[in-house]
């Protein structure tokens, strides 16, 4: 198939290698602009476009679509299809109806729950059992056109965002591929989405990772996971950020007041409301990310208060 990819982050790129290895006819890659980013804040391009630059793709970089110069430069390629994972600039409906077979798009979640920005760590943060990837239909609304496949992942004790994150991108890759044969024969069956089961992944913030020691042991927990790699849960220890990587229940309740570090045996603990946690990985102000063993090596915060 003749085939528009947009996307922007690592997230998409799964996506435009495997229909790259799978034969098909990449017209145009998509993607945000080149942006500053980091400390240095130096000019990045997009994991995206990256990939398009390996593969000697056309690149297309519009900072939106809203000149008519944009979405004809569009329409010239006479796509067949346009899939969009996680480009990040909203599409008109001049954009969505162009190809023949119109847009398709990957979304990280199970829809119509998690519609919206960050479905992955949302669904983290709240506890849920499972998710998975939607591949739908793509019409004017935020994550609300009509589902064509869904591939469904268990979440595991000991995933974060970031391991949730690859294993989506490679299902959602994978979904799209076995998808492409029935878009091009016609025979898909698009299911309507119930808009009174959905629910919204807002943006993260910094200010929400920030933990609340009086809050039960699994709900720091699901912080801490759901945070990882970004903005990363972090806390006060002597008035200096320390920001926690990566814990671990211990199941084991406490009687020590919400935040009290507690180190037995070279381990970390902190008392939650109900119970201890473990901290496995951190990192102290201006370091590098350290297990927690090493850190105590050269730190002594017994009975010390995180706030």
């Amino acid at each position: 198939m003749d085939i528009i990819f947009a996307g922007t982050p690592e997230f998409s790129v799964s996506t435009l290698q495997a229909l790259i290895t799978d034969g098909h006819n990449i017209k145009a890659v998509y993607t945000q602009p080149d942006r500053p980013a980091g400390r240095g804040r130096k000019v990045q391009i997009s994991p995206v476009k990256q990939c398009a630059i390996n593969n000697n793709l056309t690149i297309e970089q519009p900072l939106n679509f809203k000149t008519t110069d944009n979405i004809e430069q569009l329409k010239t390629y006479h796509a067949d299809l346009m899939v969009v994972v996680a480009y990040g600039i909203i599409l008109p409906i001049e954009i969505l109806t162009a190809p023949k077979y119109g847009c398709i798009n990957i979304h990280a979640s199970l829809l119509p729950r998690w519609r919206g920005a960050a479905p992955i760590q949302r669904s983290i943060l709240n506890g849920d059992k499972e998710t998975g990837v939607t591949l739908m239909q793509m019409d004017e609304g935020l994550d609300t056109g009509d589902m064509l496949e869904k591939s469904t992942l268990a979440i595991k004790p000991q995933d974060n965002s970031s391991t949730l994150h690859d294993k989506l991108a490679a299902i959602g890759a994978q979904a799209l591929i076995k998808l492409l044969p029935s878009v091009e024969q016609g025979c898909l069956k698009p299911i309507p989405q119930d808009s009174s089961e959905a629910c919204y992944a807002n943006k993260l913030t910094k200010q929400e990772a920030t933990i609340d020691w009086h809050q039960p042991a699994h709900k720091v927990l699901q912080a801490i996971a759901a945070f990882n790699p970004w903005p990363v849960a972090h806390t006060q220890l002597s008035e200096k950020p320390l920001r926690i990587w990566s814990a671990q229940p211990t199941h084991s309740a406490t009687e020590d007041k919400p935040g009290t570090i507690i180190v037995d045996n070279n381990r970390l603990y902190v008392a939650c409301l109900d119970e201890n946690i473990e901290i496995t990985e951190l990192q102290p102000a201006n370091k590098r990310k350290m297990e927690a063993s090493a850190y105590l090596s050269a730190h002594k915060p017994n009975k010390l208060l995180l706030t």
